[in-house]
């Protein structure tokens, strides 16, 4: 979930941080991944959600609602176990990319869920009861930090830093700001720790309504991984613990996984792009799009970003969309591709295709072009999305959808799944490029002695596999390996 002042994205995830010049790890679940065999309404519905959350922002990219049908669904769903306080107690939270303020629900909160359906405990912050816990007051920097980028509110006659949230779809949270002790898994030459921890203000969630009081998806809180000073990342940032940089590869199948990680991964096919400016989300200049090798004949204008109109990235998305000037173009030009012998039909407004053999040998390759030279690759995977079979023949649809009146683009896992991206803060840019996420992970980072330390990440999650994996650089990074553990569920 995302607050009405930032963009929705909801990965969960966690955070490691190199202490003494070693990676530590929290470790990244899934539940509801994406899969065939879900309505491309009921997800649009869920996305649909998320979106609205915009349209009563006053700082990012307003005045945008994605049109689509109301069917009851869940989808695809990250979180992960984070410890706070001292003693340290366990919360589940989801990881919002567009939204900058962890929060996790508080013993006191009124409308909190009691149980999940996600098959986690809940659990509840009791400031008290946590001997490294101290309130924000007004006067504290990083309440005015907050108060400037519209995630904290002060009371005079309390003089306590709080925080209201409400989002579009009618669910809100409001609570006060703590700060407290966040604990962390410490690797050194490969073995674990979990001796590691560092200070972070988050907020305590006193009140929820709408959607967060459900149970059958409900986690301890929100995770937020924005770019603002409220944000995780950039206290740790600030504290000298972690860089600016966080990186994540999401497997595409219907096990799921990945990784997560706050820091970089380098690889040498990661291509960047600039990040627009002065932007709460992270928006993107994409100039045109190719579908086999031939562009689109639309207007670069339709990407740009500006008052209602802009391209974002944004990992909580199920689905991706298309302004609306550029959607029918896209289809078109796919459909124009395939062979006559491939048999189309239309399911509830989408457009599909039956289909006997692979989609690869089938349908062509798509090219997202961005400022830079950047350009994202998409193989039919990552455009289409299978439903069901008929009579022996797969449902393959479109899974780019139509933001009708709208001239928002948004980059949802339906393209950023199986692929290695990269957010750097620090340079203002994004990168990316192809790879198969399920191979193991090597951890690489000065440790200020001249030499690098490996820690297979398959260990870490419990994977045996013993692939060549990815490195990890930068001196002072947060690695947040993700095993996601996958169901499905429908309301």
């Amino acid at each position: 979930m995302a607050v009405v002042f930032t963009f929705t994205a909801i990965l969960l995830t966690a955070a490691t941080v190199i202490v003494s010049g070693s990676p530590a790890t929290l470790t990244l679940e899934r539940a509801f991944p994406t899969n065939h065999g879900i309505e491309l309404s009921q997800l649009k519905a869920r996305d649909l959600l998320r979106h609205r959350r915009l349209q009563s922002s006053s700082n990012g990219v307003a005045d945008f609602a994605v049109h689509g049908t109301f069917d009851p669904f869940q989808v695809g769903l990250y979180f992960t176990k984070v410890l706070l306080g001292t003693p340290p107690v366990e919360f589940y939270v989801q990881i919002d990319t567009g939204s900058d303020v962890l929060w996790v629900s508080c013993s006191s909160c009124n409308g909190c869920p009691q149980t999940s359906g996600l098959q986690i405990e809940l659990n509840f912050f009791d400031p008290r009861s946590s001997s490294t816990s101290s309130l924000i007051s007004c006067s504290d920097k990083r309440c005015n930090s907050g108060i400037q980028s519209s995630d904290a509110t002060c009371s005079g006659q309390t003089n306590q830093c709080s925080y209201t949230f409400q989002y579009g779809d009618g669910s809100g949270t409001s609570g006060y700001y703590v700060s407290d002790t966040m604990h962390l898994d410490t690797i050194f030459e490969g073995s674990v720790s979990t001796n590691s921890s560092a200070p972070v203000v988050f907020g305590c969630s006193n009140q929820q309504s709408g959607d967060l009081t459900k149970s059958d998806r409900a986690v301890d809180g929100i995770f937020g991984f924005g770019q603002q000073q409220m944000s995780v990342i950039s206290q740790l940032s600030s504290q000298g613990i972690a860089s600016g940089v966080f990186s994540h590869c999401l497997r595409g199948d219907s096990s799921g996984g990945g990784i997560l990680v706050l820091g970089e991964i380098v690889e040498p096919n990661i291509v960047y792009t600039p990040l627009v400016p002065s932007q709460p989300h992270y928006n993107l200049n994409l100039q045109s799009i190719s579908v086999n090798g031939q562009a689109l004949q639309v207007d670069p204008s339709v990407f740009a970003t500006s008052s209602n109109r802009g391209t974002i990235v944004d990992s909580g998305t199920t689905l991706a969309y298309l302004a609306e000037e550029a959607y029918d173009p896209f289809v078109n030009a796919i459909t124009a591709t395939i062979p006559q012998s491939v048999r189309t039909v239309v399911s509830r407004g989408n457009q599909c295709f039956l289909i006997t053999d692979s989609v690869s040998d089938i349908f062509p390759q798509v090219s997202l072009n961005f400022a830079g030279g950047a350009s994202m690759v998409l193989r039919p995977q990552d455009y289409l999305i299978q439903q069901n079979s008929i009579g022996g023949a797969a449902v393959w649809c479109i899974g780019f959808q139509k933001t009708q009146g709208q001239g928002v683009t948004i980059l949802g896992d339906l393209v950023l799944k199986d692929k290695i991206v990269v957010y750097d803060l620090v340079g203002q840019r994004i990168g990316w490029a192809n790879y198969d996420c399920s191979l193991t992970v090597n951890v690489s980072a000065s440790t200020g002695t001249g030499r690098s330390e490996f820690v297979n990440a398959g260990e870490i999650g419990g994977s045996n596999s013993l692939h060549d994996g990815l490195k990890l650089s930068k001196t002072g990074f947060i690695a947040l390996f993700v095993t996601l553990f996958c169901s499905f569920g429908f309301l």
